[in-house]
């Protein structure tokens, strides 16, 4: 008796389980959810070409210099970058002497060897980007309770990669008429920003690029804000995927050899059974 029960209270389990999904589906084919203004009024990303697009690209190794500029004078003031080492930077072009000064412009944690108490001192080339701030909770306080998020990997990790990193450092913007119309509880709300090309249309970010000539280029480049927001977002791609060129790179001669091997193959079949006529049917 008590497994007939069991298996009754199973069975009607299921069929709630069934119903539940069959009402779910009905209702979502049927009554369609309601727009948003997120799904109304967010952009997809502005088409942006970079030398590293494609698979003949190649990274611009002044156009990342200038990048990393953008990121140490603007975005390090908020940002981290955990994953990547200053002796990375070498790729870019720089020499050791070089990165040792680069690395050296930075305050790293350390130990004072005498007391043991936590110092901050000048970054090594083993180092890595430091971050601005001691801990999470001093990241939000200082950002409208928003964590700002560790940039190592951000190409990468949004869908679009640099053009939504270029379009996000463009696309600041007032709300338009039609969207406060439409949809009044999308307008920015105290410490946002409205942006169609984020997600929810409002960030805690203020906008970072204000202004032509907020850094300086060695190169002469004048710094406009698409040109400033261009190489920052060419540079957070070779953060993300530093090996993405010599791959590619690597990938044509290995297709190349596969093309060979597999035609030496059929033509070594050929001749192995060349003299080999085939069996005739019988009917």
């Amino acid at each position: 008796m008590a497994r007939l029960i069991a298996i009754l209270v199973g069975l009607g389990f299921t069929l709630v389980v069934l119903i539940s999904f069959g009402v779910d589906t009905y209702t979502s084919i049927t009554e369609p959810a309601p727009e948003t203004a997120e799904h109304k009024f967010h952009l997809e990303p502005k088409a942006v070409s970079f030398p590293h697009d494609g698979v003949f690209g190649k990274w611009d190794t002044a156009q990342l210099q200038r990048g990393y500029v953008v990121y140490k004078e603007v975005c390090a003031a908020c940002h981290s970058m955990k994953f990547v080492a200053f002796r990375d930077l070498a790729d870019l072009g720089y020499t050791e002497p070089e990165v040792q000064a680069l690395a050296a412009e930075w305050q790293v944690p350390g130990v004072d060897p005498q007391t043991g108490e936590a110092v901050l001192r000048a970054g090594e080339p083993t180092d890595y980007f430091p971050s601005p701030y001691p801990n999470a909770v001093a990241a939000a306080a200082a950002n409208n309770n928003a964590i700002p998020p560790d940039l190592s990997l951000m190409a990468k990790a949004r869908h679009g990669g640099a053009e939504y990193i270029y379009s996000l450092l463009t696309g600041y913007q007032e709300p338009s008429e039609e969207l406060l119309a439409e949809f009044p509880e999308a307008a920015p709300g105290q410490g946002l920003y409205h942006n169609p090309y984020f997600p929810n249309l409002n960030l805690a970010m203020a906008p970072p690029l204000t202004a032509t000539g907020q850094v300086s280029y060695e190169d002469g480049t004048e710094a406009t804000i698409p040109q400033m927001a261009k190489d920052v977002s060419a540079f957070l791609s070779w953060t993300a995927e530093p090996t993405k060129v010599k791959r590619t790179q690597t990938g044509w001669p290995v297709l190349g050899f596969v093309l060979f091997a597999t035609i030496l193959a059929y033509l070594s079949k050929k001749q192995i059974w060349a003299a080999v006529k085939p069996a005739k049917r019988k009917d």
